[in-house]
C-alpha cells in the first residue's frame, strides 16, 4: 500500500525570520513530506522587508533541508492552502497567549475550509521571541544577534540604517 504524501504550510510574516521559526521548521519537516514556508502579505503590518526579500532569506537558510519550499502568497491562508493542496496548516506556539489565539484561528479554519492545524511548540529558549519584538528592540539599538540567524542580523542592521538615513 502506497503511503500518502503529507504537505503542510507554515504561514507567517517572517519579518524577519527568527531562530524560533527555524527551530519549528527544522523539527516539523520530520513530520511532513513537504513543508511550504508561506510568506504572507499582511495589510495591517508595516513590514521592514519585502515579501520577495523574506522569501529569498528563508530559502537561503533552509536550502539544505530536504522537503522545505518557500513561497509568498496574498489573501487568506486557507485559500492558499487549498490552492497548494496542503493537508494541514502548521503553527508554532510560544506561550499560553498564543494558544488562545491559535486555537480560535484553527477552529475557524476547520469550520470554513475543512483544513486541520498542527501545532508545534517552539523550543524553550525561543518562547519569548517574536519578529515584532526583534524589529522593535533592534530599531532602538538593542542587540538581537542571538535571536536571529547571523545573515539575517546583518541584513536587519543594514535595513534599519537605511531607514534611519532616509526618514
Amino acid at each position: 500500500m502506497r503511503k500518502k504524501m503529507i504537505r503542510a504550510i507554515f504561514p507567517g510574516s517572517f519579518d524577519p525570520i527568527t531562530n524560533g521559526h527555524l527551530d519549528v521548521i527544522g523539527r516539523s519537516i520530520k513530520l511532513f513530506d513537504e513543508l511550504i514556508v508561506a510568506v504572507g502579505r499582511s495589510p495591517i503590518k508595516n513590514p521592514l522587508f519585502t515579501p520577495q526579500e523574506r522569501v529569498e532569506m528563508i530559502a537561503e537558510l533552509t536550502a539544505d533541508i530536504p522537503g522545505v519550499l518557500v513561497e509568498s502568497f496574498d489573501g487568506l491562508t486557507v485559500e492558499y492552502a487549498a490552492k497548494k493542496k496542503a493537508d494541514v496548516i502548521l503553527r508554532g506556539l510560544r506561550s499560553l497567549t498564543d494558544v488562545a489565539y491559535e486555537f480560535q484561528l484553527a477552529m475557524t479554519n476547520r469550520a470554513v475550509a475543512g483544513i486541520e492545524t498542527v501545532f508545534v511548540m517552539t523550543s524553550e529558549q525561543y518562547g519569548f521571541t517574536t519578529s515584532t519584538m526583534i524589529r522593535e528592540v533592534a530599531s532602538l539599538g538593542g542587540d538581537v544577534s542571538n535571536l536571529i540567524p547571523k545573515a539575517i542580523y546583518k541584513k536587519l542592521q543594514q535595513r534599519l540604517k537605511s531607514v534611519s538615513d532616509n526618514p
